[in-house]
Formats: structure tokens, C-alpha cells, sequence
């Protein structure tokens, strides 16, 4: 494990997590749309997080193997959610088919609390970074 891992882990799940904010607060801005350039109503987004690459698939294999610390998380995929959408009794909307209109499958409460989730893992990665911070600068002055 090389002087700045513990950084560039704490870094990745910065960007992971500022990524999937993102997502959510594009959810939430979305909630009430009934149509999009597809056609139909939006559809949430949910985020998919993978471990980063590792570099060659023996350095891969060998971390697995040993046990050793991972390289950090990155973002594989943002997927629609497979939720069924809502229908809402509205005769006098235009995009209503027999009176029911399509309302997308976002959940405002589900968003919220993924939000929270969300901001929480963001501040423990910037605890995180700090404190691998603070040991690399000591690390350094040690050599002094």
C-alpha cells in the first residue's frame, strides 16, 4: 500500500457518492414529470457501484487472494428503476389515456432517505480522507 492509497480510496468514494447525490436530486426535480423527449413518464435512476479496477487482473487476483485493501468504489452504471409507474385519475390532462395518467416511479420518501444515505457516506469518505491526510503529512515529517 503506497503513502497516498488511503486518500485516493477516500477520493473515489467522494466522487461515487457525489454521483449518486446527483442522481437523486435529478429524481426528486423529476417527480412530477408525466412526459420526456422518449415519450412516457421519468423513469428514477438508481446507481450502481462496482469496486474500481485494480489495474492488472493479476494485481486483481493477488489483492483478492492476500486479503489486501481494495482500490476504492467507482460508478459501473446509472440504471432506470424497474418500479412500475403510477396511474393517477386526471381526465382533463393531456396526456391522459381513458382518464388515468402515467406519473412517473419516483418516491419522494425512498429519495429522502437515500439522500441522508447518501450525505452520510459523503462525510465519512472526507473524514477519512482527512485523517489519511493527517497521518501522510506525519509520515513525511518523520523523515526530517
Amino acid at each position: 500500500m503506497g503513502l497516498f492509497d488511503g486518500m485516493s480510496i477516500s477520493g473515489s468514494g467522494l466522487t461515487a457518492n457525489r454521483t449518486w447525490l446527483d442522481v437523486i436530486a435529478n429524481n426528486i426535480a423529476n417527480a412530477n414529470t408525466t412526459r420526456t423527449p422518449q415519450g412516457g413518464p421519468y423513469r428514477a435512476q438508481e446507481v450502481v457501484f462496482s469496486p474500481a479496477a485494480n489495474g492488472s487482473s493479476f494485481t486483481s487476483a493477488l489483492n483478492h487472494a492476500t486479503g489486501t485493501v481494495g482500490q476504492g468504489v467507482q460508478v459501473s452504471a446509472i440504471v432506470g428503476s424497474p418500479a412500475p409507474f403510477k396511474l393517477v385519475y386526471d381526465p382533463s390532462s393531456p396526456n391522459a389515456v381513458n382518464g388515468y395518467v402515467q406519473m412517473p416511479n419516483v418516491n419522494i420518501s425512498t429519495q429522502m432517505v437515500d439522500m441522508i444515505s447518501a450525505s452520510r457516506a459523503y462525510e465519512a469518505n472526507v473524514t477519512a480522507f482527512n485523517a489519511a491526510k493527517t497521518m501522510d503529512v506525519q509520515s513525511i515529517s518523520l523523515g526530517k
